[in-house]
């Protein structure tokens, strides 16, 4: 779909929350090309540079002629380095903010080089508080994400299952089935070097390996080069939950769903139970997302709700618990609010979240669900169509 000239009030969004945030602030700089889409239009090798006391200014390295087409920004300029815009705008920043979790020391050395910074600064989390309140366009491309995202995993998903197939075999069916589907086949995060290809598909009990990834669910990988992926080895049986936890996007902007299946067997009573909990918590808490919600509070709830019997177990296994029940998600996988302890500020209205109970069970795997969702003053508006029952999938 066609993105709107959404750039200035954008920017203007960026300016206030700088103002309010240091009224002596003089520059920001951003150099994460995710950031640079956000508030261009365009996602190329480049530096937006937005001043205090002037106006934006894109200049790429490469593609220029691809960001002219492209950019919704009025002022978008060619440059070799940073040099360049330094000498077109005036080398003097003061008080200058970056991206200090996604700029590299090298990055801030060959800036600072180019650009006099009175003081450098971190505006990470300010330029996300401005990308989590969505745009009818935002929220539109959200919606087809969640429409095609979860007929996918309704109506395509279970007759990809094969008896005798690995995790890889799955997971490469999966990318080309969701590409053909629609989807643009990028699932990104901004989580420091987290790499999860598709998403995490696992078979019965490797659902409960440890991985470096904070969520709920594991994996055993490829290899330890290439912890994620999926298994080549371990290949699916009768009587396998087959876990399937993956994103898709439209336009850059994701939804974020979970089902899970059984491959040749009725779900067991225990599947069935716990399962059923992870739908009540998220139904649950889905109720709470409404301008006002306190993150922290619907997360205490929901641990009341499962109860200490089964704390070791949700949101992962034992040793592996995620410490949150959702997370903010738009461009980014992982974006604020986050549903945890800690998080203490009001929702407000046009933030999506994906809420993600989950409990895993020793020896057979991990069960629950995931949907993504829109804050409104109803209650969480489902953009995935809602947590489904374990689905048994007939064998082949």
């Amino acid at each position: 779909m066609d993105r709107p000239y959404e750039s200035n009030s954008r920017i203007a969004r960026l300016r206030a929350a700088m103002d309010r945030l240091d009224p002596q602030w003089g520059t920001v700089l951003l150099v994460g090309r995710v950031n640079q889409y956000y508030f261009t239009g365009s996602m190329q090798d480049g530096l937006l540079v937005v001043r205090r006391d002037g106006p934006a200014v894109y200049f790429v390295r490469r593609s220029f002629d691809r960001a002219c087409a492209e950019a919704d920004l009025s002022d978008v300029r060619p440059m070799d380095g940073y040099r360049d815009a330094a000498k077109a705008l005036g080398a003097e920043c003061r008080r200058t903010y970056l991206e200090t979790e996604i700029a590299t020391v090298a990055v801030v050395e060959r800036l600072k080089r180019a650009f006099a910074m009175e003081a450098v600064l971190p505006v990470d989390r300010t330029v996300l508080e401005v990308r989590m309140i969505k745009s009818v366009y935002e929220i539109a491309c959200m919606e087809e994400a969640g429409r095609l995202h979860r007929r996918f995993l309704d109506d395509v998903l279970p007759g990809l299952l094969e008896e005798g197939m690995s995790e890889v075999d799955l997971t490469g069916r999966v990318y080309d089935e969701m590409l053909r589907f629609g989807g643009h086949g990028v699932a990104r995060f901004s989580m420091f070097q987290n790499e999860v290809g598709t998403g995490q598909i696992a078979f019965g009990e490797s659902g409960l390996v440890r991985t470096s990834f904070d969520g709920p669910g594991g994996g055993l990988g490829m290899s330890p080069a290439v912890p994620f992926i999926g298994s080549r080895e371990r290949c699916l049986r009768v009587g396998d939950l087959v876990f399937v936890d993956c994103g898709f996007g439209i336009d850059g902007y994701h939804s974020d769903c979970t089902q899970v299946y059984r491959f040749g067997a009725e779900p067991t009573e225990e599947m069935v139970r716990l399962h059923g909990i992870c739908i009540a918590v998220e139904r649950e808490a889905a109720e709470a997302l409404r301008p006002g919600g306190i993150p922290s509070a619907i997360y205490e709830q929901a641990l009341r709700r499962v109860g200490p019997e089964l704390e070791s177990h949700f949101m992962g296994f034992e040793g592996q618990r995620a410490k949150f029940l959702g997370h903010g998600i738009g461009l980014h996988l992982d974006e604020p609010p986050v549903l945890a302890k800690g998080f203490d500020q009001p929702l407000v209205e046009g933030v999506t979240i994906a809420l993600e109970p989950k409990i895993g069970i020793a020896g057979v795997g991990m069960v629950g669900v995931e949907d993504t969702y829109v804050v409104t003053p109803e209650g969480g508006r489902c953009l995935t169509g809602g947590g489904r029952p374990i689905v048994m999938v007939t064998r082949r």
